[in-house]
This record gives structure tokens, C-alpha cells and sequence, in this order.
């Protein structure tokens, strides 16, 4: 799971076009956070020529922390790149 945090917010994120930054309201009340992706081709394991079409994914983040702002902070110490 760690890894694929790590290459999630240091290789593909990155590669999002016009990629600003992860929103601080995809926070669900309970320390969770949600994030969707349009394309799953920006992770760079996926071989392009053998997509028939793209897709998109949701990534949820479930933590033990107890609030957004825990949760938030938590997150903050792995590197994700919230917008401010």
C-alpha cells in the first residue's frame, strides 16, 4: 500500500496535465479521503499501445485518524500535494 502511495503522489500525479494540486474538501468527516482519476494511463506501468480505451479510478484513502484534520496532517507527512 505504501508504494503504491509513494508512486501515486511521486511518478502519476505528476503526470496529470494541468495537475495543481490535491483538493482538501475530498475529505469525508470520518479522516478518509477520496480522490478520482480520469486517466489510467498516467501510471507508468500501463503500456499505452495495449489500451482499447481509457478509464478512469477512484482511490480512497481510508486512516485510522479520527478527524479531516488529523487525517489531513497524516497525509501531509506522506507528501500529498494538496492545493493551499
Amino acid at each position: 500500500m505504501y508504494e503504491f502511495i509513494d508512486r501515486l503522489i511521486t511518478i502519476a500525479l505528476p503526470r496529470v496535465r494541468d495537475f495543481r494540486g490535491l483538493s482538501v474538501k475530498s475529505f469525508d468527516g470520518n479522516g478518509n479521503y477520496a480522490l478520482g482519476i480520469k486517466e489510467h494511463i498516467i501510471f507508468p506501468e500501463i503500456n499505452y499501445d495495449k489500451v482499447e480505451s481509457i478509464r478512469g479510478m477512484d482511490v480512497i484513502i481510508c486512516t485510522t485518524a479520527n478527524t479531516d484534520d488529523e487525517a489531513k496532517a497524516l497525509l501531509r507527512e506522506l507528501n500529498f500535494p494538496f492545493r493551499n
